[in-house]
């Protein structure tokens, strides 16, 4: 049996499994707002405010949120290990931007919420 570290971190059926759910998530969201954009005959400050009060959407979007950070996070993994070669430098990295995608949505959520 083989074990070495990038096995008992991480399943690449799971990966795989999860960027497409995740893409599927982000693509629905995605055709929602560019069909409310289309729908709408004129978008309004007061247009806009009603879409994102409606409690439907703010969780829609959170949940959207949350899937752009997991396509991100198992994205950058990827990157990462592929490209960067020195182990500390992609720790490093893979922190800071892993890091920053969480403040994303920390970020989205009070603005989301702040409607």
């Amino acid at each position: 049996m083989v074990l070495n570290q990038a096995t008992l971190k991480r399943d690449g059926v799971q990966d795989y499994v999860s960027l497409r759910a995740t893409a599927l998530i982000i693509a629905a969201y995605a055709f929602f707002i560019v069909g409310y954009l289309f729908l709408t005959p004129e978008l309004t400050y007061e247009a806009w405010t009603g879409l994102f009060s409606n409690l439907f959407v703010k969780a829609a979007t959170f949940i959207t949120l949350v899937c752009i950070m997991v396509h991100t996070r198992i994205g950058l993994w990827q990157v990462l290990t592929d490209y960067v070669k020195s182990s500390t430098l992609r720790s490093v990295l893979g922190f800071v931007l892993n890091l920053m995608a969480v403040a994303y949505v920390a970020i989205g959520l009070f603005v989301l919420w702040g409607v």
